[in-house]
């Protein structure tokens, strides 16, 4: 006679054990794997986004000012804007630097209201300073005098570089130089010829 086996053998039941162990532990690795690219790809997408918003801050700066701009070479450009729209403090006009620390290549923003660098110990304390990007590798700007269109080009590290362009930010007109007036009530020029000014009676 026959009978139906209604359970698994000791064996069986090994051999299922260890094939379930094999199964859950690929499954394990699979999903640590997978936990692991996500967190690669989290902190690459908040790398560029904070990438994006510095840049996106320096193109406002360049944007909203008065077009009084100076530009200084050497390893690293640095760009001053004497008074621009685009503060992150509250002020109705300020000035910005963007330059390189020499040591450990940050990039830095000053913002404020008057100025000049290097910062002292008094001018400091009325001035923000912001590390925006570290490990800068190129921070290159040109400037177009007759357009006055300006080419920015910034890179961190092994990233692809950041390029962009604001046009027609032009320079101010220089004030003209007033001719000084003498004793006699008559203005001087160049060639030390004098000119009488011509004077209206206030009476008809």
């Amino acid at each position: 006679m026959r009978y139906n086996r209604s359970a698994f053998t000791l064996i069986e039941v090994l051999i299922s054990v260890a094939l379930l162990g094999i199964i859950l532990t690929g499954l394990y690795k699979m999903l640590n794997q997978q936990r692991d690219t996500n967190i690669r790809l989290f902190n690459y997408l908040q790398n560029s986004l904070e990438r994006d918003k510095v840049i996106s801050v320096l193109y406002k700066d360049i944007l909203y000012s008065d077009g009084n701009i100076t530009l200084n070479s050497d390893e690293f450009d640095r760009i001053c804007i004497d008074s621009t729209r685009n503060s992150l403090y509250g002020l109705g006009l300020a000035k910005v630097c963007w330059l390189v620390e020499k040591d450990e290549h940050n990039l830095l923003r000053v913002e404020g209201n008057s100025y000049q660098l290097p910062l002292n110990s008094d001018t400091q304390k009325f001035v923000k300073i912001d590390e925006t990007l570290k490990h800068i590798k190129l921070f290159d700007i040109y400037r177009q005098k007759k357009s006055g269109d300006i080419l920015v080009v910034a890179q961190v590290d092994s990233k692809a570089p950041y390029t962009f362009l604001v046009q027609g930010i032009k320079q101010p007109p220089k004030p003209k130089k007033r001719k000084k007036k003498d004793n006699n009530g008559t203005k001087s020029n160049k060639d030390n010829k004098t000119i009488k000014l011509k004077s209206k009676s206030l009476f008809m």
